[in-house]
């Protein structure tokens, strides 16, 4: 039987294939399907996450739309007061994905597809029928809260958009020759996480390689840098880190980091779009790492001043970071781990 409407509601936190099966099925029959994310004011993650996150994995799923909206009315399944509550919240998000499509009169909904035994009730109420799918969770085996208590142990439940909103994303930054490189790999090798590399230095090659086709006398001296150069080592290294997928991602400066670059090649700062901040910065210190020159750097005199750049602006991004001194490796170490337990122990985190 084909259906007209279907609604598919829940909380989705996070989403997980069980909630995407659900989806699926309700799409296949049904010609239009619109899910309802209704997320609570004091849940770790973010009600537009799970809507974004569920949007990219749904964005070729036909009919479907996905809605998002605050619900912080109570449970309670024997109350008729707050059921009503909550179907009216139901029904006043329906209207909204009618007045979008520009046919308010579609409003209602014609069956509820649902893997809870309250479906029932509530396609009852909002006089539809009920299709109940995999309420048993046999065909995918998990739930949003075995996700927020062990996201790793369930990882692969997840879709790749969630995947890259739940990870966590730990960046090393410092002066130049101050160790980044060495330590994010090290790092990435203890974690078994994919290891970012500086994209800041490849382009400086191909610049060079570039300028050479012109001057087969340029050096790396005599390059010129343009905003253009910032801007686009700052987007092609966000790319590369929110193009992962793992539980964890090491990376060797991000795109806040080329703002900081910027500043000291350009002599202002560029104001240069650097995507969501990472869960985690490691700051190296240049006291007592030697200056080694290895024909592509040229600031060893600057080094005291961009270690200092880089403290003031990490203090006025507010984001969490750590400047590492001594015993640098175990330090980052105990950090990282630190920050892993911290946000399970929480059921999950904030950031996207």
């Amino acid at each position: 039987m084909k259906f007209e409407h279907a609604l598919v509601l829940g909380k989705f936190y996070p989403p997980h294939n069980g909630h995407h099966h659900l989806i699926e099925t309700a799409a296949a029959r049904s010609s239009r399907t619109t899910v309802t994310v209704l997320g609570a004011s004091d849940e770790l993650i973010p009600l537009e996450h799970r809507v974004r996150w569920l949007t990219e994995t749904h964005r070729d799923t036909p009919g479907v739309r996905i809605i998002g909206d605050l619900d912080d009315h109570p449970v309670d399944f024997d109350s008729d007061e707050i059921w009503n509550l909550h179907v009216e919240l139901t029904r006043a998000v329906l209207a909204r994905r009618a007045i979008a499509d520009g046919e308010p009169s579609r409003a209602p909904v014609d069956v509820v597809f649902s893997s809870e035994k309250y479906g029932d009730e509530l396609a009852r109420r909002l006089g539809a029928q009920h299709v109940l799918v995999d309420l048993d969770r046999f065909t995918h085996p998990v739930s949003g809260t075995a996700v927020r208590t062990d996201p790793i142990a369930n990882w692969h439940h997840l879709a790749p958009a969630t995947q890259r909103g739940l990870g966590w994303k730990v960046v090393v930054v410092g002066a130049e020759s101050t160790g980044t490189t060495t330590l994010s790999k090290q790092l990435s090798g203890h974690f078994g996480a994919p290891w970012i590399p500086e994209y800041g230095r490849e382009h400086t090659e191909l610049k060079l390689q570039s300028a050479r086709a012109f001057d087969a006398t340029a050096t790396v001296d005599s390059l010129v840098w343009t905003l253009g150069d910032f801007e686009d080592v700052a987007h092609e290294q966000e790319r590369r880190i929110t193009h992962e997928t793992a539980p964890l991602v090491i990376a060797d400066n991000d795109a806040f980091a080329a703002t900081v670059w910027g500043e000291r090649y350009l002599g202002f700062r560029p104001s240069i779009f650097t995507g969501t901040s990472p869960d985690l910065y490691l700051l190296t210190d240049h006291e007592g790492v030697p200056f080694e020159q290895d024909g592509w750097r040229d600031g060893e005199h600057l080094r005291e001043w961009m270690t200092g750049l880089f403290e003031r602006e990490l203090t006025k991004r507010g984001v969490p970071w750590l400047k590492l001194t001594e015993n640098r490796f175990a330090a980052a170490t105990t950090a990282v781990e630190h920050l892993m337990r911290q946000d399970v122990a929480r059921g999950s985190r904030s950031r996207a």
